[in-house]
């Protein structure tokens, strides 16, 4: 019985990880190789068009701010939840640690290894996805507001280049951090053991990819291939 506990945790869980971080390596080539085949890329080429009309009417400058500010607004939102999150899962350890230790239902092999050590790591890896998640947020939020007054600063104080990299360093900061809070979701799942862990982040992956990536959408494609060469 022990060894199938020792079995289910140090096969599952790394799976479980491994797949997450195999599907985003597999979405990072193609975002750099084939930028028009995923959302994150189109969103780009759309952000560098809109940021180029910006930079070419000073009158537009308001307009930045209006549209800067709901995706400050997101990522503020992102944060806060983290940051709800880590305090509530920090007030839970205690209680659950006790609950383990006197409740007979934590040691059906389906739960997984319940030691004070495994506790130690199952909130700790979850407690590092969301601060990790909330450090991505907190410099996005602090990118984004930087090129709200980059884009709106005299040329000679700030170039356009340099403008459109916090620009985009700020939006992709904020896309890492959303996604570092879902892959916690699953991390949270592994109190309730490690079988839930491998579900629920192939469910993950699967709503995932039906979001990142736009291969059913064909007259789409071919409409978006003929703007590349625009973009270009």
């Amino acid at each position: 019985m022990g060894g199938l506990v020792v079995y289910l945790d140090t096969i599952l869980v790394p799976f479980s990880l491994f797949l997450t971080a195999g599907y985003h390596v597999y979405l990072w080539l193609n975002f750099k190789k084939k930028p028009f085949s995923t959302n994150i890329g189109i969103n780009e080429i759309k952000r560098r068009a809109w940021f180029r009309n910006i930079q070419g009417d000073n009158k537009k400058g308001m307009l930045a701010v209006q549209s800067l500010r709901n995706t400050i607004m997101a990522t503020s939102f992102t944060a806060s939840i983290t940051i709800l999150l880590s305090v509530a899962l920090a007030a839970l350890i205690n209680n659950s640690y006790k609950a383990s230790e006197t409740s007979h239902l934590f040691d059906n092999p389906i739960f997984g290894l319940q030691s004070g050590g495994m506790f130690a790591v199952k909130f700790g890896s979850a407690s590092l996805l969301l601060l990790l998640s909330f450090l991505c947020s907190s410099m996005s939020i602090g990118y984004l507001i930087d090129a709200n007054f980059l884009i709106n600063a005299a040329p000679e104080f700030s170039s356009p280049e340099h403008t459109q990299i916090v620009f985009e360093r700020g939006f992709m900061l904020a896309f890492i951090g959303s996604r570092l809070l879902c892959i916690t979701f699953p991390m949270l799942l592994w109190l309730l053991g490690p079988a839930l862990v491998a579900l629920s982040s192939m469910a993950l992956v699967w709503l995932m990819y039906e979001l990142d990536f736009l291969g059913k959408f064909k007259q789409g494609d071919k409409q978006i291939g003929g703007e590349q060469n625009m973009y270009a």
